[in-house]
């Protein structure tokens, strides 16, 4: 019995020597990895901190997946500031904040070594700016300087607002490079609109007024009469489609213009009226040039809108105005007519012309505008492809040229509001009419680098309905605790089979 309760205890003894064993060496085991695991944690935390300093400091590529690129700066703001020799310092006030106006100053800064950015988010620190722009401690600002010139930019100026389609449009790029063109040009360029005899005063061109006028150009209205005559200092004199003939007076004043190597952007549409343009007339035989009678109906459905065959689209061809950009735009006069030239008297004329914008071969003039089919009649004219815009440039002298462009119609150049597919806009929106108007501008003012396709600023502010917002809460918030609950059922499952 003895040897019994001897053997018993001895078992005992090595069973509880087994069980410290084991339990050392699962110390030792938890110790060794649990080391590990702090190891690791403290790594993972190093490289997180490592890579946000590192992400503070470095400026990455811009990478822009918009279809417009509204967050990149575009070729027409790389090609124009890009050149630029003039220091320029552009300040930030209290915009801090806003991440998306700091990328564009910094964007700019990469583009030329000439421009400087210093942001200022304590203008309670700067009483010399307070009191020079007549700010509060909190208002934002943005001032482009270069040498004595400089512009202010307000909040205001950087967006705009359609209310046709209710949407808010970021300009802020357009802004910024706008104000250090018109602040580092030596010379604006003079655009006069001609505001008598015309059928639309200028106040229905407010758009692209306004857009020329961006673009480092004086734009004023001109009485020839009243005046006296041309300005000297006119680059560029437009003049619209008309309802009455111009003086005899204004004729001579103009023809002067020409001979003296003046710019002409024609938007004269067809005389529809029928009053009498004769002198009128001796401006357009200075360049071989007539407008017909009757409105061109396109006969291709493809280019027209939404089955009005008054509204016709043709892209732009290859001319001395658009090879710079080495593609093509797409143009939508409305109601144009058509322009022919007398190929006979150019060379006696000194002229040379280019086609800017030609119809289809399905196209014809309707001459009787009170024939309301859209389809071609036996009343209207043969089809035939139709000039609706180009180019003429005239020698008046050795060494001295005058250009002119012209198209078809105004209206396409207007703020008149239209109603395609239900949506509301302005004709001078449609395709790429604002870009043709700008360009032959700056063509006629010989500035070359302003001769693009401008970016489409238009983004569309998406508000989700009371349904895609619930989805949208799900998966922010619910799809992760579902994972966590299941990870937690997983883990517990597991344990319990060991």
């Amino acid at each position: 019995m003895e040897n019994n309760k001897k053997e018993i205890k001895r078992q005992k003894g090595k069973i509880k020597s087994l069980f410290q064993k084991i339990g050392t060496a699962l110390k030792k085991k938890w110790l060794v990895n649990g080391t590990k695991t702090i190891l690791l944690v403290v790594i993972l935390i190093g490289i997180y901190i490592g890579v946000n300093i590192l992400l503070e400091n470095v400026v990455l590529p811009e990478i822009d997946c918009t279809q417009n690129k509204i967050y990149s700066l575009s070729q027409e703001t790389k090609d124009k500031v890009g050149k630029i020799d003039k220091d320029i310092h552009i300040t930030l006030i209290n915009y801090s904040h806003v991440k998306s106006i700091i990328n564009f100053a910094e964007r700019y800064v990469e583009l030329n070594k000439h421009i400087k950015i210093e942001k200022v988010d304590n203008l309670s620190a700067r009483p010399d700016i307070m009191q020079t722009y007549s700010l509060n401690a909190t208002d934002s600002l943005i001032i482009i300087k270069s040498g004595e010139n400089e512009k202010t930019l307000s909040d205001n100026d950087l967006y705009t607002y359609d209310y046709s389609t209710y949407q808010q449009i970021d300009i802020t790029e357009e802004a910024i490079t706008n104000a250090i063109m018109d602040i580092t040009t030596g010379k604006k360029s003079k655009v006069y609109f001609m505001n008598n005899h015309t059928m639309y005063d200028i106040q229905y061109f407010g758009s692209i007024k306004q857009a020329i006028e961006k673009e480092a150009n004086e734009v004023q209205t001109l009485d020839i009469l009243a005046n006296g005559g041309i300005p000297e200092d006119c680059d560029c004199l437009i003049i619209s489609t008309l309802k009455e003939d111009i003086t005899e007076q204004e004729r001579d004043k103009i023809i002067s213009y020409i001979k003296n190597g003046g710019e002409l952007l024609l938007m004269c549409g067809p005389n529809i009226h029928k009053v009498d343009l004769s002198n009128f007339q001796k401006i357009l035989d200075e360049y071989g040039i007539t407008i017909e009678e009757g409105v061109i109906f396109e006969g291709n459905s493809a280019n027209m809108v939404s089955g009005y065959p008054d509204f016709i689209i043709e892209k732009t061809q290859s001319t001395s105005l658009t090879q710079k950009l080495n593609m093509t735009m797409s143009l939508c006069l409305i109601d144009a007519g058509k322009i022919t030239f007398n190929e006979e008297k150019l060379e006696e004329l000194g002229v040379e012309h280019e086609i800017l914008v030609n119809t289809t071969e399905n196209a014809y003039v309707r001459t009787n505008l009170n024939q309301t089919s859209p389809n071609r009649t036996t009343q209207d004219g043969e089809e035939e492809s139709c000039t609706i815009a180009a180019i003429a440039t005239k020698t008046v002298e050795e060494g001295k040229q005058s250009k002119l462009v012209i198209y078809g119609n105004e209206l396409f150049a207007m703020d008149m509001q239209v109603q395609i597919n239900g949506y509301t806009m302005s004709t001078v929106n449609l395709y790429n009419n604002k870009d043709l108007i700008l360009n032959s501008v700056a063509y006629l003012n010989e500035k070359e680098n302003a001769i693009t396709i401008r970016k489409n600023y238009e983004n569309v502010n998406y508000t989700v309905t009371e349904q895609q917002n619930n989805i949208i809460m799900t998966i922010i918030f619910t799809l992760p605790i579902v994972i966590m609950i299941m990870g937690i059922i997983i883990w517990q499952v597991r344990r319990r089979k060991r």
